[in-house]
């Protein structure tokens, strides 16, 4: 076990190398310099989140769009895995996982854009798009579209399964000793029962837990800020100078290099909020909307929640609580610090476990749902029960499973993802302002696109 978790460390090191990160960071600075500073619109974009494009084409509202793709992206990312990013490259990386939403927010209205614009009807009838049908009718590129749709359907097996159903067991068996054989059992028979209903089923579920559960654990944050507001200005400090490569020692705890820190900022800040992932897509391409750019403003909203608000307050609040009390994270686990954190609340603990594992949960439906879209689109409709039951498989193995290989596994997969899909948004870049220009610059967002046959 040691050495296929070495192995897959060693590939997913190499993955996110230098060219991945510039890739990656390069695709957000690029189109929030083409798309005028996307970003200015949340306000408005959080409006159409609220407000349902009654009568248009798709399988559910453009809520229910976002909160599926808010499933699959608030979850163990912004709990253990930020945690995990400054365990392995100092408080600056919680800085570099921000920046990465900010920037983010333009390349997830991109990619959300072209999934409506290129979304078709599948075989069954249903409608359907995301990046494989993007890069193969706006490209024509139909080796690469396969390429995409097999690495999300191992990838899902990656951050969508074994991360997750791992991080809910182990959060139920430290908080309340159940074993994770039971609870495993527990998570798999009830995604079981949700996955079986389909999209419709999901966004049901992810429409009534997702809003809850996030305003829960926002105020459990605020609650820990609120006690660590001496430490705050000397946290903020630590996480910009240490996201530069300045050496700062805070408490015996001292910040990992530059380099370092945007590897691991960028790669949990993807894994947070999957922008340039490519799955957020699938679900905004089923969405009922009346145009591509009104989906691609109301999908932009979720990496605004996910990291911009989400991950910051995980980050500031794990980071003032080492400069707090410093000696309780020395040689703690990766996954230790936002239990360690939130034991500063009365039943903290017991809040943080709740919040985990719903926010877990969810994210294992919106990401079988992708699985799902992937394989139809590689072997068709006969292809997603066999899906399924190997997804539900892997879900119960992932309850016991080494954490290092499945978080090395989980940022390899990303990884191989992205490239993909970030070569398809930049080359239809052109397609993405044309649609842009006519219908937000020039005030045309009631306007109704051509309707699918």
């Amino acid at each position: 076990m040691q050495s296929l978790t070495a192995l897959v460390s060693a590939c997913s090191n190499f993955i996110w190398g230098v060219p991945m990160l510039v890739m990656l960071f390069g695709t957000h600075l690029f189109l929030t310099v083409r798309l005028r500073l996307v970003q200015r619109h949340i306000p408005k974009a959080i409006r159409l989140s609220l407000s349902p494009d009654e009568g248009s084409q798709g399988e559910i509202s453009q809520f229910g769009a976002l909160a599926t793709a808010l499933a699959a992206t608030i979850g163990t990312g912004n709990i253990i895995g930020v945690s995990t990013a400054i365990a392995l490259g100092g408080p600056g990386a919680v800085l570099w996982c921000w920046l990465t939403g900010v920037f983010g927010i333009a390349t997830k209205y991109g990619e959300a854009l072209l999934a409506v614009k290129y979304r078709t009807r599948g075989k069954s009838g249903a409608i359907v798009g995301g990046p494989m049908y993007t890069i193969e009718r706006g490209l024509g590129w139909k080796w690469l579209a396969v390429i995409f749709a097999a690495f999300t359907v191992l990838a899902t097996f990656g951050a969508g399964c074994t991360v997750q159903s791992h991080a809910i067991t182990d959060v139920i068996h430290t908080t309340f000793g159940v074993a994770p054989a039971i609870s495993g059992l527990v998570v798999t028979a009830v995604t079981a029962v949700v996955i079986l209903g389909g999209v419709k089923a999901i966004a049901k579920v992810c429409e009534k837990l997702v809003p809850f559960m996030s305003l829960f654990y926002i105020l459990g944050c605020i609650a820990i800020l609120v006690l660590n507001a001496p430490y705050l200005g000397q946290a903020l400090a630590l996480i910009v100078k240490s996201a530069f490569g300045f050496r700062q020692v805070a408490g015996g705890f001292a910040g990992g290099a530059m380099m370092a820190a945007c590897r691991y900022g960028m790669a949990r800040g993807l894994f947070s909020n999957e922008s340039g992932l490519g799955t957020a897509p699938i679900a905004a391409a089923t969405a009922q909307t009346k145009n591509p750019v009104r989906q691609a403003l109301v999908s932009m909203t979720g990496t605004f929640w996910d990291t911009v608000i989400v991950c910051a307050m995980t980050g500031i609040v794990v980071v003032s609580s080492m400069v707090k009390q410093p000696e309780l994270y020395q040689g703690a686990s990766d996954d230790a610090m936002t239990r360690l954190a939130f034991a500063n609340l009365p039943a903290g603990q017991i809040v943080l476990a709740l919040a985990l594992s719903v926010f877990a949960f969810t994210t294992i439906l919106g990401w079988s749902y992708y699985g799902e879209r992937c394989v139809e689109y590689l072997f068709g409709p006969k292809g997603i029960p066999v899906y399924r039951l190997v997804f539900l498989v892997v879900l119960f193995i992932g309850a016991v499973a080494n954490l290092d290989l499945v978080w090395s596994f989980a940022d390899l997969m990303n990884g191989l993802m992205a490239f993909p899909n970030l070569i398809s948004v930049l080359l239809l870049s052109g397609v993405i302002v044309a649609e842009t220009r006519h219908y937000l610059w020039e005030n045309r967002l009631d306007e109704q696109a051509e309707t699918l046959d």
